[in-house]
């Protein structure tokens, strides 16, 4: 009896301190997030800023597709709060198709920006398009650890490492995944209401 208090008041303490290192995590990436649109504020007052620019329709849908991997993901770790595991790996699989479908939404934002004549760097860059570049690929490069966590949260569930009273990584990854979801959510409407 007192073995399962100590295990159990183990695994509490450690879930605590995972989930603490993880927001510690977030919120130093909203501050550098802040940081970033904070510039982008200045910059706009600068003669040479695009004032027609419209955000490509790709960034759009990238913006849907990544409300909908938050949901899946949400899904799977309530899935797993009942051992439905069936349920946790077409979820799990889901969010990680979404999650590369926004990768390619994003990458098809970028070509449309292009077809539109404006670029990122050289000659033909702007502020406006390089300011957006930035923020966009800082945010692809914090979704590319969301992904390899979640592939690593796939492989452990596949090896059965997760069930009703074991839920601390999915817990993790859906968290750092609404996170990355909200961070989107955010930089989207900045860039489309401040342009």
């Amino acid at each position: 009896m007192e073995m399962t208090i100590t295990t159990t008041e183990e695994k509490a303490r450690k879930s605590k301190s995972a989930k603490l290192i993880l927001l510690f995590a977030m919120v130093s990436m909203t501050m550098m997030f802040a940081g970033l649109t904070s510039a982008f504020v200045v910059s706009k007052s600068r003669a040479d800023w695009l004032k027609n620019f419209e955000l490509p329709s790709a960034f759009y849908w990238s913006t849907a597709v990544i409300i909908a991997c938050s949901v899946t993901f949400h899904l799977a770790k309530k899935a797993i709060q009942k051992d439905n595991r069936s349920a946790v790996t077409s979820l799990l699989l889901g969010t990680l198709a979404l999650g590369i479908l926004f990768v390619i939404l994003q990458f098809q934002g970028f070509e449309q920006i292009i077809g539109q004549g404006y670029y990122f760097t050289g000659q033909g860059s702007s502020i406006t398009t390089t300011f957006l570049y930035v923020v966009t690929v800082t945010h692809l490069l914090h979704l590319a650890g969301g992904l390899i966590s979640l592939l690593i949260i796939i492989y452990n569930h596949f090896k059965q490492k997760y069930n009703s009273t074991q839920t601390l990584g999915i817990e993790l990854g859906a968290m750092y995944w609404h996170f990355l979801d909200l961070l989107w959510v955010y930089l989207f409407l900045f860039l489309f209401f401040f342009k």
